[in-house]
């Protein structure tokens, strides 16, 4: 049995249910890529991680495109079209080949109503879910652009980070107009402040890539204790 990241939605269920789940669907591999959900679409189908990672992005009636959320092994995207409206509110896009399970959202529905505790899974998940958006608004409020910055680099460390010769690799393959999204800068100002955080030794950073070279530093800089890994 797979040992799913805490907090994410196969973790909250008890040890035979995420079986349970995974045999109602159809399991395949995606590559690098490949846009699982379109925003404005109809949504007929629920999909679990079952390895891998995808991106939540949105695009504004502007034509602006903003990085949401960051999925891990073991969460599940494309829940909220199912139980809500039936429109998909945003695209999900693999980072990297992931391996999924898609779900018809009825029998996913059916599997809610058996299973009670699941549905109080999925219930505490979009609560967390709310409450750290919620908590990343708090923490760059009064805060230039180089604090959130690093902020939100630690955070996805923390969740998604893996040791490296260098150092700790974010672990997210991410643009710097989508790393600018989740801080709410413009691209133009994330790289000045990626260049100003390697410039001080804190950070390397590459194509699509952020490697945090001294931690400790970082996380003085960011004004905040690392996230446990």
């Amino acid at each position: 049995m797979a040992k799913w990241p805490t907090g994410t939605f196969l973790a909250r269920l008890p040890e035979a249910m995420p079986a349970e789940l995974v045999g109602l669907g159809t399991t395949f591999v995606a590559p690098d890529g490949t846009r699982l959900i379109r925003q404005g679409e109809a949504g007929s189908l629920v999909y679990l991680i079952l390895h891998g990672l995808v991106k939540i992005t949105t695009q504004a009636q502007n034509g602006e495109r903003a990085l949401l959320a960051i999925r891990v092994s073991g969460d599940i995207v494309g829940e909220m079209a199912i139980l809500g409206s039936g429109r998909r509110t945003a695209d999900v896009t693999t980072c990297g080949p992931a391996s999924l399970c898609a779900i018809k959202g009825s029998a996913f529905v059916g599997y809610l109503q058996r299973h009670p505790h699941a549905a109080f899974a999925l219930s505490g998940l979009l609560g967390d879910r709310l409450e750290w958006a919620n908590q990343r608004r708090l923490e760059f409020a009064g805060y230039d652009a180089e604090v959130c910055l690093a902020r939100i680099i630690l955070a996805l460390a923390a969740a998604h980070g893996r040791a490296v010769l260098e150092g700790v690799d974010m672990g997210v393959r991410l643009t710097r107009a989508e790393l600018g999204s989740l801080v709410g800068a413009k691209e133009p100002t994330v790289q000045k402040a990626l260049r100003s955080l390697s410039e001080r030794g804190l950070v390397l950073r590459g194509h699509r890539r952020v490697v945090i070279r001294d931690m400790p530093g970082l996380a003085k800089f960011a004004d905040c204790v690392p996230e446990n890994r």
